[in-house]
């Protein structure tokens, strides 16, 4: 069986949970991480040497990273629905997956949300959470255009290039701040909430996330262009 670790409120781990959900696959879960601790562990060094969720094992095969684990499900589960034979349709996904990793998630992510959301509110940088919005919206805005003419990411039928930059979308809907009208992307939000692996594994409360800043990851977002 499949064990994924990692705690439910972690956006990397909602991706490939609900990857899971999609595949319909049989797992055990063990939180992991914030509250629940582990990471520091011995035996969780062994699984991930970066100490880092989510991690992933089925049949003695530990993957981390979440997109590697996003690939290697859709590799081994997903048929040609998420990980077509022909290599052009996959990298049609992968270039969404690839995108969102390394332009969309530094400003919505690791920067919008942690200095907005995670950030107390006593020590919040307005300057960096108005640049950071400013280009979160100018990346909603060219998903904006592209929606405009299919209805996923991964064309016209949903895949795994959707997932990465659908995540998202749960916390930038949810965030107290203004948004402008992106007719496109608030319909590919709908049609993903519409999906019951969205609404169990993404759709799920950041609360306990509110105030609460990993050093580290804010300093990288502060760091980011």
């Amino acid at each position: 069986m499949l064990t994924v670790w990692g705690r439910r409120s972690s956006f990397n781990v909602q991706k490939v949970m609900w990857l899971v959900g999609e595949l319909g696959l049989a797992h055990r879960h063990v939180p992991l991480g914030g509250d629940f601790g582990g990471c520091d562990t011995p035996a969780f060094e062994q699984l991930n040497p970066h100490q880092r969720i989510p991690v992933v094992q089925q049949d003695g095969e530990v993957v981390w990273e979440s997109h590697a684990i996003l690939r290697y499900l859709a590799a081994r589960h997903g048929g040609e629905a998420f990980w077509p034979a022909d290599a052009y349709r996959r990298s049609l996904s992968e270039r969404w997956m690839d995108w969102s990793q390394s332009t969309l998630e530094p400003d919505l992510m690791l920067g919008l949300f942690w200095a907005l959301v995670r950030t107390p509110e006593g020590a919040r940088d307005w300057p960096l959470i108005r640049a950071k919005l400013g280009l979160s919206v100018q990346h909603l805005q060219r998903l904006n255009g592209i929606l405009a003419h299919q209805p996923y990411l991964s064309g016209q039928q949903f895949g795994l290039g959707d997932i990465p930059a659908g995540a998202t979308l749960y916390r930038y809907f949810t965030m107290d701040i203004v948004r402008p009208a992106l007719p496109h992307v608030a319909a590919w939000y709908e049609r993903l909430r519409e999906r019951p692996a969205y609404r169990e594994h993404v759709m799920v409360s950041f609360e306990e996330l509110r105030g609460r800043p990993d050093r580290s990851a804010l300093a990288l977002s502060v760091e980011l262009p």
